[in-house]
């Protein structure tokens, strides 16, 4: 369809050749309220402070905050930011049953080198008055985020992208990820197969299997998001290139005995 304020055709003309009615050319998607806009943002604070919280204490605090919300609504909300309490409990990061689930192979696993272990996960990342998508590929003995995308929705593509372009720079022996479908989908796991990579999954309401790439999407909030307060897709992407090499190059980890990851990733 062409921009039909600076198409030669008509709009009369264009909704003929494509058999569709006038009206419908002229439709512009309604955007996300002003209250579910708010409604989200203090779900993903609540969430990003108390990751273990499942749908059940979010609601109760939500209820406390003002908001006039019950459970459901809260699960509802969840599922769409792609979010899910770590507790055990209701698991709002829908599997697809058709797919395969693997095994943990982390635990109690000493990760002692680059590369030994790899986490991979997707957050909710907060406009002024929309969002994004983040996930986010971390090396989990050094702490360096070795690949990114942003997406305004939960599609496959941007999850994908991310993985490619990790694999092209580096091998992980062991891949982690949560139980949802992104990471359960063909797609997902047989790029992970094709390269000889040994895929693990969190267990079903284990609080500390993916706790890495949680105290990450923490750090990404509350030092880079919630302080910038972003207006738009462009500027997310732009601040958080900015973050993200800080916090790869510069920012001191005290884990890492106050040095950088990429000191560590990269030596």
């Amino acid at each position: 369809m062409i921009e039909w304020q600076n198409a030669k055709l008509s709009i009369k003309a264009q909704a003929e050749l494509l058999s569709l009615n006038r009206s419908s050319l002229y439709y512009r998607p309604v955007g996300p309220s002003l209250e579910e806009v708010a409604l989200k943002h203090r779900i993903d604070e609540i969430y990003a402070k108390y990751p273990f919280y499942g749908s059940r204490r979010i609601t109760i605090q939500l209820q406390t905050d003002g908001f006039t919300v019950n459970r459901k609504a809260v699960q509802r909300h969840m599922r769409e930011m792609g979010l899910a309490g770590i507790a055990p409990g209701p698991n709002l990061s829908r599997k697809n049953h058709q797919h395969r689930i693997y095994p943990y192979l982390l635990r109690g696993l000493t990760i002692d080198r680059p590369n030994h272990g790899w986490g991979i996960d997707i957050t909710y990342i907060r406009l002024q008055r929309s969002w994004l998508y983040l996930v986010a590929i971390i090396d989990w003995y050094s702490r360096y985020v070795i690949s990114w995308e942003l997406d305004q929705s939960l599609e496959m593509d941007f999850v994908l992208a991310a993985v490619k372009r990790a694999l092209h720079q580096h091998q992980p022996v062991i891949f982690n990820s949560d139980q949802g479908s992104h990471f359960t989908s063909p797609q997902y796991t047989e790029l992970l197969k094709e390269k000889g990579v040994q895929i693990s999954m969190d267990g079903k309401g284990r609080a500390l299997d993916n706790i890495i790439t949680e105290r990450l999407w923490r750090t990404v909030k509350y030092e880079g998001v919630y302080l910038k307060d972003y207006g738009s897709p462009k500027e997310a992407r732009r601040e958080l290139t900015n973050f993200l090499t800080f916090y790869n190059h510069e920012r001191p980890h005290q884990s890492l005995r106050y040095q950088t990851p990429a000191s560590l990733f990269l030596m």
